[in-house]
């Protein structure tokens, strides 16, 4: 049980080194990433929904020409 507790301390102490190691961003480079997050994720979404909508209108001319035979 001494053990376990023994690398639990040394793992955390090991964390709290880590932690001082972390580069925080600036406020003004977390807008720019968010600006781009956000822009990617829009531009994405009209890219899928075009590549729903032409699977969609694919699928409707297929079936419209099962129904004819």
């Amino acid at each position: 049980m001494k053990a376990i507790v023994q690398k639990v301390g040394t793992y955390l102490n090991e964390v709290g080194i880590e932690f001082k190691k972390i580069s925080w961003p600036s406020r003004q480079e977390l807008v720019e990433s968010s600006y781009v997050v956000i822009t990617f994720i829009v531009i994405m979404a009209v890219v899928v929904l075009c590549y729903d909508k032409v699977i969609e209108y694919v699928l409707a001319f297929v079936h419209s020409l099962g129904r004819g035979a």
